[in-house]
């Protein structure tokens, strides 16, 4: 633009001097601009050089993708969210396991009372005996004298044992070799009519007394058992009329 003006005034002297007017050609317009140019305080390039403040940005402002989080801390993060995930699915399979392993028990309890299948008859109850031929004909007799005797945690044991015969073999309930006196009375009450099942709990309850608590249950109360003993546990079940 300087080299414009600076040429545009040359034309003009030329054109304001006396001289004989000559045409202005292409020619002399770039002998002026050389002229101009050749001109160290008109023509030439010069370098401009300007001073700017630098602002430091907020750091809370820095794009978060600028500086990456370090290695260590990605890597915890990764270990943490692929150690939750075998937990959860740690504790999804114990639960499951669970659950199919009381199904499974109670399938078998429910087997055992519904369905038609032989039941092998156990000959002992946590080492009871209750086969029929090792007990008295009259349990509740036999156990009276015992206890009138003395003996009264035989007299509980012949109870107990001769209960849990009359109902294996004679009422056809399915208590098992390992049964407890706890699961005998539930498998029992599925059984029985609510006055047996009653004395039947009864009668485990003073077994577990004299057992278990080592002392001797109300002489009462277990005379009682030994009366009742047949009425309530028959040897077995009376027969259905036609």
């Amino acid at each position: 633009m300087r080299l414009f003006s600076a040429a545009l005034l040359c034309l003009a002297l030329f054109a304001a001097s006396p001289a004989p007017a000559e045409p202005i050609t292409s020619e002399r317009v770039k002998s002026a601009v050389q002229a101009v140019r050749a001109d160290p305080d008109l023509g030439g390039e010069k370098t401009v050089r300007r001073l700017r403040w630098k602002v430091e940005q907020d750091p809370e402002e820095r794009d978060p993708q600028a500086a990456p989080p370090a290695p260590w801390l990605i890597e915890l993060v990764r270990w943490l969210a692929e150690s939750a995930r075998v937990l959860i699915w740690v504790l999804g399979a114990a639960a499951v396991g669970v659950l199919l392993v009381f199904v499974w028990r109670w399938a078998r309890v429910r087997a055992d009372e519904a369905q038609g299948r032989a039941f092998v008859l156990p000959s002992h109850v946590r080492d009871l005996d209750i086969r029929p031929e090792s007990l008295p004909d009259d349990i509740g007799g036999a156990a009276r004298a015992m206890w009138l005797r003395g003996e009264q945690r035989a007299a509980l044991s012949l109870l107990y044992r001769g209960a849990l015969s009359r109902l294996v073999h004679g009422h056809a309930v399915p208590i098992r070799a390992a049964s407890t006196e706890g699961e005998c009375v539930q498998i029992a009450s599925r059984s029985l009519s609510e006055p047996s099942s009653a004395f039947f709990a009864g009668l485990v309850g003073a077994w577990q007394i004299a057992v278990y608590g080592a002392r001797a249950p109300e002489a009462d109360s277990v005379l009682a058992l030994c009366d009742q003993f047949d009425a309530r546990l028959p040897a077995a079940l009376p027969e259905r009329a036609a």
